[in-house]
This record gives C-alpha cells, sequence and structure tokens, in this order.
C-alpha cells in the first residue's frame, strides 16, 4: 500500500487577547480570542520530520501579543489582515494564512469599570496567499425571540409524522451569521453594525411560515443593505418552546407558559448571494 500526503495545516488556536486602552480618562477594553491556521509547502515536516520550515505555534501566539502592543487593534478584521499577510510575505514556506477571531463585549459601567454583555459574539476570518485577501465578517450567539407572528403547516407528512399543524408559535433562534465582503478594505465597524442590524430587523418584521423563509429574509436584508458585502450564510438552531398541559392541575394555558427545550433541536442553514457576487476565493476555506 502506498499513502501520499493530503492538504494539511498548522497553527495556535485560540490565544486569547485582553487589551486595555489607557490613553483617556475613561478606559477601553478590547477581549479578543484569535486562532490562526497557516498552510503551505510542508511535506519534508510530515514526510521526514524535518521542520525547517516550520514556524513554532508559540511564535504565532507571541505575534498576536506583540502586534497588538505594536499596532493596536481598531477593528477586528483590520488585525486580522495584519497578522495574515505578516505570515504569508514573511514566511516563504507559507502560501495560505487564515486568521480567525472572535470578539467580547462589555458594557461600561464607570471609567475603569465593564460588565460582560450578552448580546452576540462578533467575529471575523481573513484568509490571504501572496496575492489577495479576503475578509468575512459574522455574529454568533446573537439570541432572538419572536413570541407570535410565527406559524408552521401545510408541511410533508409519513407514518412517523406526529408534529401537529400551528398558526402561531414561538419562534427562537440563536443566529449564527457570516458575510464576505466584496473587497478587503471599507468602515469594519459601519459594516458589522449594518449588518446586524439589518438581520434583526428582517427577522422582527417578517411573519414567519417557516425558519427557511425568514433565513432568506435576514440574508436578503443584509444584502440589500450593505452594498459591500457579497454573500450571507446563515445557521439557525429552531430553539423550540413547547406549551405545557395543565390541565392536570385544572388551569388552562391560552399561550403562555412554554417549556424551552434546548435538544433535540431542528437546524437550519442556508446562503443568500448577491447575483452578481465575485467567487469566494479563500474566504471560506484554507483547502
Amino acid at each position: 500500500m502506498s499513502t501520499v500526503l493530503g492538504s494539511s495545516q498548522y497553527g495556535k488556536a485560540e490565544t486569547r487577547l485582553v487589551l486595555v486602552r489607557r490613553d483617556t480618562a475613561g478606559h477601553e477594553l478590547v477581549d479578543l480570542n484569535v486562532s490562526i491556521a497557516l498552510a503551505g509547502d510542508q511535506a519534508d515536516t510530515h514526510l521526514r520530520g524535518d521542520n525547517a520550515k516550520v514556524i513554532p505555534t508559540d511564535t504565532m501566539k507571541n505575534t498576536v501579543y506583540a502586534f497588538a502592543r505594536e499596532f493596536g487593534v481598531e477593528a477586528i478584521e483590520s488585525f486580522g489582515l495584519l497578522l495574515g499577510r505578516h505570515f504569508v510575505d514573511t514566511q516563504p514556506a507559507i502560501a495560505r494564512a487564515r486568521v480567525s477571531i472572535e470578539e467580547y463585549g462589555w458594557r461600561r459601567l464607570g471609567p475603569h469599570s465593564f460588565a460582560r454583555t450578552g448580546g452576540g459574539t462578533r467575529t471575523a476570518v481573513v484568509s490571504c496567499d501572496a496575492g489577495a485577501a479576503w475578509v468575512v465578517s459574522g455574529v454568533r450567539d446573537l439570541v432572538l425571540l419572536n413570541s407570535t407572528d410565527s406559524e408552521f403547516r401545510g408541511f410533508a407528512t409519513d407514518r412517523y409524522t406526529t408534529l401537529a399543524e400551528t398558526s402561531d408559535r414561538i419562534l427562537a433562534t440563536a443566529v449564527e451569521a457570516s458575510w464576505r465582503h466584496a473587497r478587503a478594505d471599507g468602515d469594519w465597524a459601519e459594516s458589522f453594525a449594518g449588518a446586524q442590524d439589518a438581520l434583526v430587523d428582517a427577522f422582527v418584521t417578517t411573519h414567519s411560515r417557516s425558519l427557511q423563509q425568514t433565513l432568506y429574509a435576514m440574508g436578503s436584508a443584509v444584502l440589500a443593505a450593505r452594498p459591500e458585502l457579497a454573500e450571507v450564510r446563515l445557521a439557525l438552531p429552531n430553539k423550540h418552546h413547547f406549551l405545557v398541559d395543565l390541565a392536570p392541575f385544572g388551569l388552562d394555558n391560552p399561550g403562555q407558559v412554554f417549556f424551552a427545550a434546548d435538544r433535540p433541536y431542528g437546524l437550519i442553514e442556508g446562503t443568500v448571494i448577491r447575483d452578481d457576487a465575485a467567487p469566494p476565493g479563500l474566504a471560506w476555506s484554507l483547502s
């Protein structure tokens, strides 16, 4: 039997970085989780154990901290581009770099006091090769709920179907969304805020006949509001809420008391693409 080396990559995952800006009376806090993956000419390492072309993952971690001090962190997209281009431009054996960043929100309580916010985690994934860079921004764990204006009926049935049709239900989800930028530049903060606002507004204003319909409405709203974006990917878990039977206690339940189940859950995923969008390049994957 013979074997060959397929695609490979290596890197430093989940480097935690907290940056405190102290140049004003009211301090500012940046809280990041940074993961780096590099790919390129690594055959000698895998086949012969020759590490001459390997940059230690510890060096990647140190670079994150050093760049935060030297260049600061204005937007996670810019910071990701800085790191990705550094590894591709300074390491001849590295052909492609991918930098994934999560940013955790904090709410100011005073000049130097903060509370962690729960309004979703901002994300960015930057992919670079020698000739170009691609940026994908997004949000994760953005929990949304409509207490009405949602239904689910007219679906296919078979001998195993027990679900009853409903014309009024709770619709809840924890949004995981990512959107691909047409260019690797721009006002990252404005773009993120506008895209997230469009997502939320579409969820609020769409009378949902299925979570699939809501997904498409949300993705379409983002592309309509933000011309700099080419594509939106969404994963929407259906956070089921079941009406509790209170009849054994002599009580009615006119759509007021629910059991919030955590599993199993429906998972709806989809992509909405601008019809004139350029192909994604390395935006979604290193492979």
